[in-house]
Parts: C-alpha cells; sequence; structure tokens
C-alpha cells in the first residue's frame, strides 16, 4: 500500500497580502529566522476553467525550487489532505493580522560584535 503524499498549505504575509499557498515540503530554513517551503503545488495547467489569482501565483513561482519566508511572516502551517485553492488576499483595514516589526533579532547591550 503505497503512502499518500503529504500536503501543507501556508499562509504568509508579504508586502500588505496575505500568500495562501500549497507545497510538499515544509521545514525550518538553514538559515536562520526562515522558514523552507518545497514543492509548490498548483491546480493542473491543462484545466479548462483556469483560475487568474492561482495563475498569477504559479507565474510569480515559476522555476522557484524553494522558497524562504521569514518566520514572523509565517501566520499558519496546516498539513491538509488535498490541496486547495492557491490565492492572495487583500489585508483587510481593522483585520487581525499584523506582521511583526523587520528584525526579529536585536542583540542587548554589550553583545559581541
Amino acid at each position: 500500500m503505497a503512502a499518500s503524499k503529504r500536503i501543507y498549505r501556508i499562509s504568509f504575509v508579504n508586502q500588505g497580502r496575505v500568500y495562501l499557498l500549497y507545497a510538499e515540503t515544509v521545514r525550518q530554513a538553514d538559515v536562520y529566522g526562515f522558514v523552507e517551503i518545497n514543492g509548490l503545488v498548483f491546480g493542473e495547467s491543462s484545466s479548462v476553467v483556469i483560475d487568474p489569482g492561482e495563475e498569477k501565483l504559479r507565474n510569480e513561482f515559476s522555476g522557484v525550487i524553494r522558497t524562504l519566508v521569514p518566520m514572523h511572516a509565517v501566520i499558519r502551517i496546516d498539513e491538509v489532505e488535498k490541496r486547495g485553492q492557491s490565492k492572495i488576499l487583500e489585508l483587510e483595514q481593522g483585520t487581525n493580522v499584523t506582521p511583526f516589526p523587520n528584525s526579529i533579532y536585536n542583540p542587548g547591550k554589550g553583545a559581541d560584535s
């Protein structure tokens, strides 16, 4: 019996928008403070109905083998049973999703440089 392939749904903030992507692998990156996302999964390109939002993401990540996302930008990572629709959502005014400040590492006073 073949094991089913794992699929992860990753939500993260990028330039004032929430990206919702599906991938085969998500792990802590070798680069400090980043999450590594591998094997992005999009809908079938032979599909008759083409979603323009997902097509935009497909083009943006065309040729990308892996992407590194800052940990503080990640909203949520879920393991899901099947792939859904990848999309970019605008952050609405008054939303409770607020990105952290850009730098999460601030050495204290007197720290060695």
